[in-house]
Order: structure tokens, then sequence, then C-alpha cells
């Protein structure tokens, strides 16, 4: 159960990561409301897939419950470490990421529809044909990664709402298991935790990179600028990951006080 725990975490993060490579594509094809709506594709499952992990991690909270609720904290940190692995992957395969996914807009314009777009693409094929996309990373690419032309509060909000999300679940759960009386509150209580991740990220993060989404569409920022907010921002997504494993004690106890007051 751990073990797909963790393979599920790292399939998630991921492809929350590997999103960022249909936008920059988008905009390197001129074509960001087709990516934006590839990349709306890829965040809706892996949300969906956070739910079948939620359940799988549930099983081991149960278990510590019913002994020693310390035991489950060694798993969720197994989990919580195939969050960045599953991050880092990403990032590493960002180049051939962005070049896959300038072939999936084109295709997607030629299709018109998302079956038609994996019955075109989701073949023998296929998978050949996207051989010829294998870019390799570059040490470049971290030499350009500097924070200047990219607004630190940005980057370090990012950090922040990645870790509150990656934890969110895990502390709920971990919160259930020493609070068996109360587990049904306790596990309803990761709603509250990414709730805020949530409104931070739609009201600081999204609009800003919005806005220097657009300022590239319209010429009025560099291609260099774009792709070092997109990797500043898989970069701090990395970090939020790792700030994670520091937050998740700290969340539990926010949440077993919280429940205290209801």
């Amino acid at each position: 159960m751990l073990l797909l725990a963790c393979l599920f975490t790292l399939i998630i993060h991921a492809a929350e990561t590997s999103a960022y490579a249909f936008r920059l594509a988008g905009i390197r094809t001129a074509k960001l409301a087709v990516a934006l709506s590839l990349a709306g594709m890829i965040v809706l499952i892996s949300r969906t897939s956070n739910m079948v992990q939620g359940l799988m991690i549930s099983g081991i909270a149960d278990k510590a419950g019913q002994s020693d609720p310390h035991l489950a904290l060694a798993p969720f940190r197994f989990v919580l470490m195939s969050a960045s692995v599953g991050t880092a992957i990403a990032i590493v395969l960002f180049p051939t990421l962005v070049s896959l996914s300038a072939r999936l807009i084109a295709h997607f314009e030629v299709t018109g529809s998302i079956p038609s777009l994996l019955k075109a693409t989701a073949n023998v094929h296929g998978i050949k044909q996207a051989g010829k996309h294998l870019r390799p990373p570059r040490l470049q690419m971290l030499s350009r990664l500097r924070i200047g032309g990219v607004p630190k509060r940005l980057v370090l909000l990012n950090v922040i709402v990645t870790a509150i999300y990656t934890v969110g679940v895990l502390a709920a759960l971990y919160a259930s298991a020493y609070s068996p009386d109360n587990k049904s509150q306790a596990t309803m209580s990761s709603a509250l935790i990414n709730g805020i991740a949530t409104i931070i990220m739609t009201l600081l993060i999204d609009p800003k990179v919005g806005l220097l989404t657009d300022r590239a569409m319209h010429g009025k920022a560099s291609q260099e600028a774009v792709n070092k907010m997109f990797g500043l921002l898989m970069l701090s997504r990395l970090a939020g990951t790792i700030l994670a494993q520091a937050l998740l004690v700290p969340a539990t106890s926010f949440i077993l006080w919280a429940l205290t007051l209801f």
C-alpha cells in the first residue's frame, strides 16, 4: 500500500509540474488558449488521482491509530519524499516535455477533441515519433535562473503554497491517527488546509503568472524572461515539497488544536 501511495504521489507532482511545459509551449507557438486547455486537463487528472492517493494513505493512518500513531510518521515522510522526486523528474524532463507539448498542441488543433487526440498519439507510431522530441537538460539552464527579473514574492509564495498543498492531506490523516474519536473531522480538515493554499494561489500567484505570460505573448517580455519564470516556478515547487517535510508535524498539531474548538 505504501509503495502504491508513493507511486501515485510521484505521478501527481510530476504531472502538475509538467503542466508548466504546456504553458511555455503555448507561448512559444502563440497558441496559449489551447495549451491552457490541455494543461488544465493534466491538473484535473492529477487532482482526481490525489483523492485515490488519500484513500491509500488513510489505510496507513488507520493501522497506526489502532496501535501507535507515531508509526505513521515514517511512511508519511516517504510519501512526501515521493512528491519531491516526482517534481525533480519533471524538472529534468522539462525540455522534452515542452517539445512534446508543442507537438500535442499542433495535433489538438487538427483533431479538435481529446479522444481524437489520444487516438492519434497514443499508439505505437505516436510513441516512436515522441522519441524524436527528447531534449536532454543542460547545465546552462541552471546558470540562467537568477532571481532577477522575476518577483521574489511570487517565488516565495509558490514555495509556501506548494508546501501547504503537499502536506494538507497527509497532516489531516496523521491527525486522525492521534484523534480516533474525531477521525471524520480530522480527515475533512484537509479541505481547510488546501483551501487556504488555493486562495493564495488564486489571488496572488495565478494573476501574476498570467500578467507575465500576457506580456510575453504581446512581445513586452523576452523569451528568456519567460523561460526564467517557469524555471523558477518549478524550482520553487521542488523547494515547497521539501518544506512540506518540516510542516508535517506542525500542521498536524494545528489540526489537532483546531479540533478542540469544535
